[in-house]
């Protein structure tokens, strides 16, 4: 989750990191520091708080130097303060590392370290590498990684800078990303393109237990054995426009916004209308072999996880093929019953969730094929899978997921289309579901016209402590989506539930306190939905419905309703989420919370 930068070339190294830790920071800011080579010595500064508070630092001492790295944090081991903050250096400040993962055999290795006569200075983990890589230091610093590594249990992205070895960082990965940036008499490494974009577009991904080497010229990559491996750098397509706020407020009202193209991105050149067919050229799997499938299984976490549930009912009503969805946290612990007749579907917006990437290992271990659905080129789900659909979201900087969502059920309609017309769907139900895909981003944008209304909504309840989200069908896991994002951003405690089993348990909290947020859209639910609005308005609830447009029957039970474009059932997900994005951004304004930074999260969940 930490985000690392390094620079080495003939520029003033401090701007550079200090910009590129703000393009990071998504990643974790509970503490920042840097490390740079000036002179024969290393120069450190630590702080605790945001990447603000290091600058105001920098700002009163600046440091010099052309070669250095820097770090963000989202602590694991040990509370936020100075000494938990990285770079964290050896005794003899000639070691500096930056480390963002978990080494799980740190206790071992720290009490043999302590026992060598090494005196500790944090409750990190990652001070042992520091400390180990001095121990193991004779000839030149990659050397001294690499003896370092191979007695290193866990996950780990580092850069690593020495003044006994000056002009050079050495970087290297297992489990957690890395890559490198490729510039003229500059190079980089970072945990994420983002915060290389403004400098170069060349960039190379390291796969596990690689290590690169970098100076003002040079980029040298190797195993961990020590064997050069080569490999030409990719472009990467984004730009550095898409990584700003561009006059939003926040990265997520942007990231809202950006629905109508983003949500065309995702399906332009996958679905052809005329034949109601859908195209995934990436898929890398043969035709006859999606035929023939047993089962799928959808594994993700958190916003993805309820993308998959809305991609289950999908499969399932267009190909009757069976489907389970699972936490990709509990697949990976249990012995799953998988085969190589099913599919085994893998969500990550980042594409290096760790949990999901172990679940996606764990189910091509048992001889099953798997396709990543992610948004970031380059990452080592796009790259481990045996196939892959890109969502085509662009950078996602706000930590609560928006477009990404969207983005993700929008692949998934396509990848559902695709099994339902080999298997049993009709060229003229096809046809209708692209129809009906197609006009989304018009519908989505006439949603967000409105946002005003969602605003005036969020005025009246964001004092509330306590919502209640409700939905059936399709719209159940959007209920959990929206309880997911209020919770997220504005720290009140929202339950999402299916609207039928509010009675089983959840009714006992209704009170005029307790704000229930209904979507009530006029689908093969609707009847039932409205039923179970009328048992909280007898319990004096307070109702903010979700309806289809003309539909003034809900207006007799519902104190607010947000209209909604009418659309295919399976596609009412795309449209009801938007207006509860909406909804949790406008309150957690109110609140005065930081939407884009929220307490304890981050944004790339590379740890377990």
């Amino acid at each position: 989750m930490c985000g690392i930068i390094g620079y080495a070339g003939k520029k003033p190294a401090s701007p550079l990191l200090l910009e590129g830790l703000r393009r990071l920071e998504y990643r974790g800011y509970d503490s920042a520091g840097m490390a740079l080579e000036e002179g024969d010595h290393l120069s450190t500064v630590k702080t605790v708080g945001k990447i603000a508070v290091l600058a105001d630092t920098l700002g009163r001492a600046p440091m010099t130097g052309t070669v250095g790295v820097a770090h963000t944090r989202w602590a694991t081991h040990g509370i936020p303060s100075h000494a938990n903050a990285h770079p964290h250096l050896d005794s003899e400040d000639v070691i500096a590392v930056v480390h963002n993962g978990i080494i799980e055999n740190f206790i071992s290795l720290r009490k043999w370290l302590e026992g060598e006569g090494i005196e500790f200075r944090s409750e990190s983990d990652t001070e042992v590498l520091a400390h180990l890589i001095r121990y193991f230091f004779t000839t030149t610093l990659e050397d001294a990684v690499q003896k370092a590594l191979r007695e290193v249990e866990g996950t780990y992205g580092i850069a690593v800078l020495s003044s006994l070895d000056p002009g050079k960082i050495v970087g290297a990965r297992n489990g957690s990303p890395l890559v490198v940036g490729v510039g003229r008499g500059e190079n980089f490494i970072a945990s994420d393109v983002t915060a290389l974009l403004e400098h170069t577009r060349q960039v190379i991904y390291l796969d596990d237990r690689e290590m690169v080497v970098i100076d003002s010229d040079h980029v040298h990559i190797t195993n961990l054995e020590n064997v050069t491996i080569e490999r030409k750098p990719e472009e990467v397509l984004w730009d550095v426009g898409d990584v700003e706020k561009g006059g939003y407020g926040h990265y997520m009202r942007k990231e809202i916004a950006e629905q109508p193209r983003t949500i065309r991105d995702a399906y332009s050149g996958r679905v052809v209308e005329e034949s109601g067919m859908a195209h995934l050229g990436g898929l890398n799997i043969p035709m006859e072999t999606l035929q023939d499938l047993n089962r799928v299984i959808i594994t993700a976490c958190g916003t993805s996880w309820h993308a998959g549930l809305i991609g289950e009912y999908m499969i399932e009503e267009f190909s009757r093929l069976p489907v389970e969805v699972e936490y990709a946290s509990e697949f990976r612990y249990r012995n799953p019953v998988v085969d190589h007749n099913d599919l085994v579907v893998v969500i990550s917006q980042s594409g290096e969730t760790a949990d999901t990437l172990a679940a996606m290992r764990e189910a091509q271990r048992h001889g099953a094929r798997a396709i990543g659905i992610c948004n970031v080129v380059g990452s080592t789900i796009a790259r481990e899978a045996d196939g892959g659909i890109y969502t085509h979201a662009g950078p996602e900087i706000g930590v609560a997921s928006t477009k990404a969502f969207t983005s993700q059920v929008t692949t998934l309609t396509i990848l559902s289309l695709l099994l339902g017309r080999l298997r049993k769907l009709s060229q003229r139900e096809g046809r209708r579901i692209v129809h009906a895909l197609k006009r989304l981003p018009a519908q989505v944008q006439s949603i967000l016209d409105s946002a005003e209304q969602v605003e005036a909504i969020a005025k009246l309840y964001y004092e509330n402590n306590n919502f209640l989200y409700l939905g059936r069908g399709y719209n159940f896991p959007v209920a959990l989506e929206g309880a997911l994002k209020l919770k997220e951003i504005s720290y009140i405690h929202a339950e999402g539930y299916p609207a039928a089993e509010m009675k089983h348990g959840p009714i006992a909290l209704i009170d005029k306190n307790m704000p229930v947020v209904f979507i009530a859209l006029k689908d093969s639910a609707y009847g039932k939905v409205i039923g179970n609005i009328q048992q909280v308005v007898s319990r004096g609830g307070r109702i903010i419905a979700l309806a289809t447009e003309g539909d003034d029957v809900i207006r007799k039970f519902a104190e607010h309703v947000i209209y909604l474009p009418a659309t295919l059932e399976p596609l009412t997900p795309i449209l009801s989420v938007i207006p509860l994005q909406l909804l949790a951004y406008f309150i957690a304004v109110e609140r005065g919370c930081d939407v884009d930074q929220p307490r304890n999260l981050a944004k790339s969940v590379t740890v377990e």
